[in-house]
């Protein structure tokens, strides 16, 4: 499977749409979310496209939650207000995936945090790309420091 050129997170990762990357490898990139449930909300994303989880190399698949593991670490480490995390992954319509190319969300969450795991379309802000990039670096930085780049 490839690139997908009607695909937002195609874009981001061929580098023809602009994006907060934080984390790239052969398999995965790591991306801040321009609706973030919470500051520091990452996107873990397979680099070739696929739609479902069905779709998603069983390596790739893994990937993407070892991954995500090492971003809660990092969001925990960065500064950024996180006492937990929420993954979530929602394959297909029915389950809330609004952008269909399969994608892990790393959600920082702090204690009194309202709402739950559930993403309420009413309540998601559009972040600026300033304090997208602000985030990413500081996150890369926690990264960075743990020695957990690759």
């Amino acid at each position: 499977m490839s690139a997908n050129p009607a695909c937002i997170f195609c874009g981001i990762i061929s580098g023809n749409s602009e994006a907060s990357i934080v984390f790239q490898d052969d398999l995965v990139t790591v991306f801040m979310d321009i609706h973030p449930v919470n500051p520091g909300h990452l996107l873990v994303v397979p680099n070739q496209h696929t739609s479902t989880i069905d779709e998603v190399p069983e390596t790739v698949f893994a990937q993407m939650f070892i991954v995500g593991r090492r971003m809660g670490r990092a969001l925990r480490r960065s500064g950024l207000r996180c006492k937990g995390v929420n993954l979530l992954l929602a394959d297909g319509a029915a389950a809330g995936q609004v952008v269909f190319h399969s994608h892990l969300h790393v959600i920082p969450r702090f204690q009194g945090n309202p709402g739950s795991v559930l993403m309420q379309a009413g309540s998601i802000t559009v972040a600026s790309r300033d304090e997208l990039n602000v985030h990413a670096e500081t996150i890369r930085n926690s990264l960075d420091q743990a020695g957990e780049t690759g």
